[in-house]
């Protein structure tokens, strides 16, 4: 039976599992996601998280979600990742680029006095709203408070993609969404062939939000950094928020600010190792 070292780390409640490949092998990413992120038979997380090298960036992030499925890329868990690589050695200047699906991010460690990072700022890319390149099943340069019917549930909706796919809907009272319920069908609408992600948010002022995400292939998460960073766009695009906003999450707050079309999305917030541990995985 071969064992594998791991980290569980959080970043304003979105927990993922940090395998670090420079170090570790691992033979079946996919089907050790789904043990591993296991709540009652596993460690317990939103999904696992490769720290791997890369011939691009400082190093890469490769992730999946507790069901197994590949996703492009997490802000909270990309936070998490520069934490990682700072404490363990395998960066050495604060300022580091991390490789992922959607692209290469840069991050800002900010690091205290005892060398420890406890928050990082992520430049999450420049949004992509053209409909096709969400990608959607609809047409148009943007798709933004339109009426959506999904099979007789309507809502009025903005797509926006962080490099993966995000529907966001303001509603009135963001704790009594039907989160849960409304989330697995728009996911797996057709009119999204690589599922979607989507975001329920509650207005507090222009400058204030919260935040509820249905995360594919996860579920209802605590935390979702690129979610976070659509809710910033749209919320611009509708004109009910500025360019800087507050977003509260279940697990924490996090900054974002868009200065608009063409722009990249910043977003600065909280990452926190949990605890490490081993893994035994079963060798044929």
């Amino acid at each position: 039976m071969a064992v594998i070292n791991f980290t569980k780390m959080e970043g304003a409640g979105n927990d993922y599992i940090y395998i670090n490949l420079f170090e570790e092998t691992v033979s079946d990413p996919v089907g050790l996601a789904r043990e591993i992120s296991h709540r009652h038979f596993g460690v317990g997380g939103d999904g696992l998280i490769l720290v791997a090298p890369s011939r691009k960036a400082d190093l890469r992030m490769i992730m999946y979600n507790s069901d197994g499925s590949e996703a492009e890329m997490c802000g909270n868990g990309i936070r998490c990742v520069g934490k990682y690589a700072w404490e363990s050695g395998l960066v050495s200047d604060p300022a580091i680029t991390i490789e992922t699906g959607a692209g290469i991010k840069a991050l800002q460690l900010s690091v205290d006095l005892e060398g420890k990072v406890s928050s990082a700022r992520v430049e999450m890319g420049v949004p992509i709203l053209d409909a096709v390149s969400i990608p959607s099943r609809l047409s148009g340069d943007r798709i933004v408070a339109h009426p959506f019917d999904f099979d007789g549930l309507t809502l009025s909706g903005t797509l926006v993609s962080m490099g993966n796919p995000h529907f966001v809907t303001f509603v009135d009272d963001v704790g009594q969404a039907p989160v849960r319920e409304w989330g697995p069908i728009i996911e797996n609408h057709p009119l999204f062939p690589q599922r979607i992600n989507v975001e329920f948010v509650q207005v507090l002022s222009s400058s204030e939000v919260i935040q509820r995400t249905w995360e594919r292939g996860s579920g209802e998460t605590w935390a979702c950094g690129t979610g976070a960073s659509a809710v910033c766009v749209a919320g611009r695009l509708t004109d009910k928020t500025d360019a800087t906003i507050v977003n509260h999450l279940k697990g924490g707050d996090l900054t974002l600010t868009w200065e608009g079309p063409g722009h990249p999305v910043m977003m600065e917030g909280p990452a926190r190792e949990v605890f490490r541990g081993t893994w035994n995985v079963k060798t044929p």
